[in-house]
């Protein structure tokens, strides 16, 4: 059974990039299924580092073929741009592959997502700017712009037109904006035709054909669970599902052709953006893993939220992903704590609950249970196995891991691709 899907345990930024990079060398392809440009992964080869904002991370692994999924929505501006720097420092990005079916961030997407966060004024979402929500909902409301219309100029111009129908409505009417040309759209579209014309392509049949022959194919999920619309915090999420069933939707591949899916988990928690975050730090400890872990988001650039790991959070990832093993990142930056909290359980209005609680209102209102784990001193990075990590380390991975109610196959130690430690034959 060739097909992994590997994603996002938390709120994203667990560092989903390296570990699809480790497995890039043992598979053939690397799909992204759903997001956009909003979901950054950084990847550090040696002394180089990559920041990757819509390419696979599988992008850097000469044998594999990255492939942009019919979930993702595509600005091409910004894919183009992005293969241009990776083949300004000799990577080779010519394997890309693009749905046609994906669907095109419009300048227009742009515009609507910058204006409506700032008429939201203290009820903004804290989305990033980037067209995706108002791309996701002309794709529901089926006024949405494909990768294959670029390649039909009528089909093109008809569909700008329905959508700006009611965009310009809404701009020059409700947001004192300039209506927006439907012909200066139609052009700036038509200009990224032919340059993304070598990579598009049916998709579905290329991966299904793949999987067909044996071949290992790894679904990357951008952003995190928590993040995911239908089971993440909203309405403080992103408008696509990164949850694992997304990848057979955002694919076009079935789910009886998954056997694993593989939770990336950070030994603390992080958030970007708005929205409830239990075990977030406003004290020094939070700030010392914000400096240590250089948490500022690869995309958005923005001063990452941070806490102390939550176990409640883990558990709920299991579940509704069906994860089959995790991969733990970053237990490196917890060196030098007298004592680490994690977060067991949650008190609601004086009661405790161990599992995420499904109201809204009870998640907001939610307070840590911490239990302390003793910390360790000694530097970890050179660590090459389970055994070379201290008492305490090996103890606090054993805890995570009875928590969080999935095996832990391996460990970041540091950001570079020969800093892990490889457990039950992760890779």
């Amino acid at each position: 059974m060739p097909a992994l899907v590997l994603l996002g345990a938390q709120w994203g930024d667990e560092g989903k990039g390296k570990a699809t990079d480790l497995l890039g060398g043992s598979v053939d392809y690397v799909v992204r299924y759903q997001g956009g440009n909003n979901a950054g992964h950084t990847v550090v080869v040696g002394d180089q580092k990559y920041a990757l904002h819509l390419l696979p991370s599988g992008i850097l692994s000469p044998g594999c073929t990255p492939v942009i999924g019919n979930g993702v929505v595509v600005d091409p501006s910004v894919l183009l741009s992005e293969l241009s720097g990776l083949n300004e420092r000799g990577v080779d990005t010519s394997k890309l592959l693009i749905s046609g079916n994906a669907h095109i961030i419009t300048p227009y997407n742009v515009t609507v997502d910058k204006v409506t966060e700032r008429f939201l004024g203290k009820r903004k979402i804290g989305t990033t700017g980037r067209g995706i929500g108002p791309t996701y909902a002309d794709k529901i409301n089926r006024v949405g712009i494909r990768v294959q219309d670029l390649y039909d100029e009528s089909i093109l111009t008809q569909k700008v037109e329905a959508a700006l129908d009611a965009k310009n409505q809404l701009l020059t009417k409700l947001y004192n904006r300039r209506a927006i040309a439907v012909d200066q759209v139609v052009e700036e579209l038509l200009g990224y035709a032919e340059k993304l014309a070598p990579y598009v392509t049916d998709t579905v049949l290329v991966l299904n054909r793949a999987l067909e022959e044996n071949k290992v194919v790894l679904f990357e999920g951008g952003q995190g669970t928590l993040l995911d619309i239908d089971h993440g915090t909203y309405p403080f999420v992103t408008s696509s599902n990164p949850t694992a069933g997304g990848a057979c939707t955002g694919a076009g591949v079935g789910p009886t052709k998954i056997s694993r899916v593989i939770g990336i988990l950070k030994a603390y928690t992080t958030r970007v953006g708005s929205g409830p975050f239990p075990t977030e730090l406003f004290d020094e400890d939070g700030e010392a893993l914000r400096r240590i872990g250089g948490e500022r988001g690869v995309t958005t650039g923005r001063d990452r939220r941070c806490g102390w790991f939550d176990a409640v959070i883990a558990r709920y990832a299991t579940r509704v992903n069906g994860l089959t093993d995790f991969f733990l990142t970053k237990l490196d930056v917890l060196t030098g704590w007298e004592q680490i909290p994690v977060c067991v359980a949650y008190e609601i209005d004086g009661k405790r609950v161990e599992e995420l609680p499904y109201s809204q209102t009870d998640f907001h209102h939610a307070k840590p249970i911490y239990e302390n784990l003793p910390g360790w001193s000694e530097d970890i990075t050179k660590a090459k196995s389970f055994s070379d990590l201290p008492k305490n380390a090996q103890n606090y991975v054993k805890a995570l891991e009875e928590m969080s109610g999935a095996p832990i196959s391996a460990i970041g130690v540091g950001p570079g691709r020969d800093e892990t430690i490889e457990i039950n034959s992760f890779l």
